[in-house]
């Protein structure tokens, strides 16, 4: 009977040590994909900003210094979305830093969680900011060349119904590219969340 007790009592020591060991190896190993996911966010969103401002190097437009001077407000926005996207990616990679040298599942939690918010943040500005300079360029697709704004006559009630389209059509298009080139990496990142959870409590 004694020589029973004490086989349970090893089975159960042997049973905890392995459970430990377990949460160890998972934890490791949620951490290591959380770390790489981060990384790849920062490589895309870095390829992202460095292509689709390439592109306007590569091939300029000769109508784009005529019209920062008709519109010289929506140049400083859009000089301004370098500035906000360079903070974007300059949080990427801070999180990535920090992502990469922590050994704390709550610290890990609380950095998958800040990194999913960035990357919807950053979603949520690439809507809004690539919304407004498309309704510009759609307000002088629309009026065939006016010089101003204000010289479009008696077209001010006329246009609101294709420029909410347009705006609407362009903040879809959008969200639908960012969807495809982040959703999956956001799928992850929330996937590791929850086995931490689990882990966790």
């Amino acid at each position: 009977m004694k020589e029973l007790d004490l086989l349970k009592k090893d089975w159960q020591k042997s049973a905890t040590s392995f459970e430990q060991l377990s949460e160890k190896d998972i934890y490791a190993m949620i951490h290591k994909k959380s770390s790489s996911v981060v990384k790849w966010i920062l490589i895309v969103s870095i390829l992202e900003f460095v292509i689709l401002n390439g592109i306007g190097i590569v091939l300029p437009d000769p109508y784009n210094s005529k019209y920062a001077e008709i519109h010289p407000y929506l140049n400083l926005a859009e000089n301004l979305n370098y500035f906000i996207i360079l903070g974007f990616i300059f949080l990427f990679f801070k999180n990535y830093k920090t992502i990469s040298v922590l050994s704390n599942s709550k610290m890990l939690i609380q950095h998958i969680l800040k990194t999913r918010k960035i990357v919807h943040y950053y979603i949520y500005w690439n809507i809004i900011i690539s919304s407004y300079i498309g309704a510009f360029a759609f307000i002088d697709g629309w009026n065939n060349g006016n010089t101003k704004i204000g010289d479009i006559p008696n077209h001010g009630t006329k246009m609101i119904i294709p420029l909410v389209f347009a705006m609407l059509c362009i903040m879809l298009f959008v969200w639908a590219f960012y969807k495809m080139l982040y959703g999956n990496f956001l799928k992850k990142l929330k996937d590791n969340y929850e086995e931490l959870q689990k882990i966790e409590f």
